[in-house]
């Protein structure tokens, strides 16, 4: 797939105020600091388009981004971090609960990972919650430049092994860097045979 137009829509406080046409829609979540901000600009060929920070956890709401007039990449808040109040917290895991559960249009949630990391109690609640509510996820294992390819592949490995412990069928997974591209025609070859399949299913 090549991406030819992507440009911001709205950015909804709640599920209701999402976008009402019945685009597909592709929704790209993890924890904050993880790099989602950078995977979607190099993902879209658009430097600018998710707003990088410095400081963690900026995404508050659920943004819409079109791509090539045909379907929607949604940057959703990332979960687990700590220097919000619980009531902040609360409100956002509502939020994203409530787009994931209730949005007829989403076609894929993609959780994203730092490759670097060993697995983390929070990521594997979000996966597991995903597989309980029939929820269609892929895997992206960001940053995988900071480790080198052999790394990198042992780490994502080690972490798809420690899902067998409950899972007969593991999600599909991939390798990304944002900085050296890796992994971006894997992943929009993976959005765009989805987009076929619902197309043929229509």
């Amino acid at each position: 797939m090549e991406i030819k137009k992507s440009e911001f829509i709205i950015s909804a406080p709640r599920v209701s105020m999402c976008p009402k046409d019945d685009r597909l829609e592709y929704a790209f979540i993890g924890r904050s600091n993880v790099g989602k901000s950078s995977l979607i600009n190099m993902l879209c060929n658009h430097k600018g388009l998710a707003k990088t920070s410095a400081t963690p956890g900026k995404t508050l709401l659920i943004n819409h981004f079109i791509i090539n007039n045909e379907w929607y990449l949604v940057d959703l808040p990332g979960y687990g971090f700590a220097k919000r109040s619980k009531t902040v917290l609360k409100q956002l895991e509502q939020m994203i609960a409530g787009y994931i559960l209730q949005r007829k249009q989403l076609a894929n949630v993609f959780v994203l990972i730092d490759i670097r990391l060993d697995p983390q109690k929070i990521d594997r609640e979000f996966i597991d919650w995903l597989g309980e509510s029939n929820v269609p996820f892929a895997i992206v294992f960001t940053k995988a430049d900071k480790l080198g390819p052999v790394k990198a592949k042992a780490n994502a490995a080690r972490w798809m092994t420690s899902l067998q412990d409950r899972w007969e069928e593991l999600p599909p997974y991939f390798i990304t860097s944002a900085e050296k591209r890796t992994g971006r025609e894997e992943l929009l070859d993976y959005i765009d045979e989805i987009n076929k399949v619902m197309e043929q299913n229509k």
